[in-house]
């Protein structure tokens, strides 16, 4: 199953599973950041991370 999630989630496309949520992935912007060790601003480039959306079922059921 994370195997197919991951699979889909590569090829920019997002997975809905009833009952659970939603699998996709968002564009984080390219930004500047500093090195924790020297001190030194790096630049950080964008890049697609994976994102889930809960659905109604899932959050009311864990209230």
């Amino acid at each position: 199953l994370i195997e197919a999630i991951v699979n889909t989630l590569k090829k920019g496309d997002e997975v809905s599973i009833a009952g659970l949520g939603i699998f996709f992935t968002k564009t984080r912007a390219a930004r500047q950041a500093r090195n924790p060790r020297t001190g030194a601003i790096i630049d950080v480039q964008a890049m697609r991370v994976p994102k889930f959306r809960a659905a109604k079922a899932l959050k009311d059921a864990v209230k």
